[in-house]
């Protein structure tokens, strides 16, 4: 389970174990470790004062006869709910709110409120990047606050306004007004960490207050499904709820990334953390300070990962780049003559080793460039050039909206069976049999072998094949000379392009065996 680590103080466990009898002297320090731990120390001394805590209260809707801190009927399984009066650790609570000069959440004394609406705290991390006020933190620790307040570590307490935020990289960037110059710390280059880099993350755990923790880069452009830009870096570094916003530093006392989210089924630190890398911040920071949003590059495409056979399909040479499955009809990628089936290998000079990269690089390139774009079509290299629209407002990158290729189908084409498939010329009948949309033309596919190679590639019946390594097809006798046309030039494999019944595109490779 991923969890957000900036969240309402809902329930908390401290816990002293404390051993009887037991007199263990420690280790003494060898000149390695204490050099290690004064290093720390250091560190931790020199960029204590720019990490700030983050607390934010919002009103909230509380249904009829409903007791604040009860979940409201309906709730989901798995969704965090509060505690009702009564729950264990009130008390706690309620004197970690008083002892802030606050009121614990349900009203004064911690007496649950019978109203339409109650006020609902979180408390959350952030860093000071600009000494005139400019502080980072997570779009998740101030999402629908009313009010959000930054707290120091000298104990000052700012009120802080929104300057923006991004959704997409969960970034949100705040303006405080200081009586005086503040701490402020650098983004570091973060392409340049590796893994097993020392680390050190600081923040508010659970509340608590400045917490600092060390370990290490554990991992790098990890995809965690959470947005099409996830590169996150991972590190082992304790990292509790409370830290989202928090600055993880490297030992020159730069910022490498934003802790953002851990990995754990109980909510606590399991050694399995995430945070946004510097050079995927940056951009989207210096843009909210500009704009107060962000304006991301936009090419219009829809694609997909290049599998071993789909490379061998196109003759990549390997497993690189991403694959074009559609062109926005309205779009930038298609004046500029990007075509369904190209592989996209280098964009703007930078190499797209993979698909996930691909919008990454787009996204923080400047709307209205024009860029130069290598592609791979049918075996060989062309340089295209591209003027990047803006992705804000152009949402619906996830559809194709190809115009449909090749002519309708002839009525009296028979049923052909070619590697598992049943293929059939596409009648009024099968596509209402199927309830494919009228602007989808192809070869309907009626029948899978469940042993088959295309059963394991998801290919169902009611797709429609569109193309066959390239080349529209409009009846079966069109799919099955292009598989006999590849055979003969010693393929082993065949690219199809493939439509569902809503006229959603994806490329399938399929062995000619």
């Amino acid at each position: 389970m991923i969890a957000r680590l900036g969240s309402g103080l809902a329930a908390a466990s401290l816990a002293l174990s404390l051993g009887a009898g037991l007199a263990l002297s420690p280790p003494a320090a060898t000149p390695a470790t204490a050099r290690q731990a004064i290093d720390l120390s250091d560190l931790a001394e020199r960029v204590m004062d720019a990490v700030v805590n983050i607390s934010t209260s919002s009103r909230v809707d509380t249904a009829p006869g409903q007791r604040p801190g009860q979940p409201p009927q309906g709730r989901r399984p798995g969704q965090p709910q509060q505690p009702g009066p009564g729950a264990p650790f009130d008390e706690l609570f309620e004197e970690f709110f008083r002892r802030r000069g606050e009121n614990p959440p349900g009203g004064p004394n911690g007496q649950q409120q019978q109203q339409p609406q109650r006020r609902q705290s979180s408390l959350g991390s952030g860093f000071v990047v600009d000494a005139s006020g400019i502080v980072i933190t997570n779009n998740h620790v101030i999402d629908n606050a009313d009010e959000i307040t930054v707290i120091f570590n000298d104990g000052t307490r700012l009120k802080a306004e929104l300057v923006g935020r991004d959704r997409e990289t969960d970034i949100a960037v705040l303006r405080v007004q200081p009586t005086r110059p503040l701490k402020a710390v650098n983004f570091a280059d973060s392409d340049r960490i590796r893994i097993g880099e020392p680390v050190m993350a600081i923040g508010n755990p659970l509340g608590l207050g400045g917490t600092v923790t060390a370990g290490i880069v554990s991992a790098k452009n990890r995809d965690i499904q959470s947005g099409p830009f996830d590169n996150y870096i991972q590190t082992d570094a304790a990292i509790n709820r409370g830290n989202s916003g928090g600055p993880l530093f490297n030992m020159a006392g730069d910022v490498i990334g934003i802790n953002t989210a851990i990995f754990s089924q109980s909510g606590g630190n399991i050694g399995i953390a995430f945070a946004v890398p510097a050079n995927t911040a940056r951009p989207v920071v210096a843009q909210l300070r500009e704009f107060g949003e962000t304006r991301r590059g936009w090419l219009g495409v829809r694609i997909q990962e290049v599998t071993d056979e789909i490379a061998e399909s196109l003759s990549l040479g390997g497993r690189r780049g991403a694959l074009i499955a559609g062109v926005e009809p309205n779009g930038p990628a298609g004046p500029a003559g990007i075509k369904t089936g190209d592989v996209i290998v280098r964009f703007d000079g930078r190499e797209v080793r993979n698909s996930r990269e691909l919008p990454r690089i787009v996204s923080e390139t400047a709307v209205g460039k024009a860029v130069p774009v290598t592609v791979v079509r049918a075996g060989k290299e062309e340089q295209l050039t591209v003027t990047l629209g803006r992705r804000e407002g152009n949402i619906q990158q996830a559809s194709t909206g190809d115009q449909p290729r090749g002519q309708p189908p002839r009525p009296q084409n028979p049923t052909v069976s070619a590697l598992g498939l049943q293929l059939s010329g596409l009648t009024q009948e099968l596509r209402q049999r199927f309830s494919l949309r009228e602007d989808v033309r192809g070869v309907v596919v009626t029948q899978v072998d469940p042993n088959s190679r295309a059963a394991e590639r998801s290919i169902e019946p009611g797709n429609v094949i569109l193309e066959v390594q390239n080349e529209p097809v409009v009846s079966p006798a069109d799919v099955t000379r292009r598989i006999e046309d590849l055979r003969r030039e010693g393929r082993s494999s065949a690219l199809f392009l493939v439509a569902n019944a809503q006229g959603d595109r994806r490329f399938v490779a399929l062995t000619l065996r």
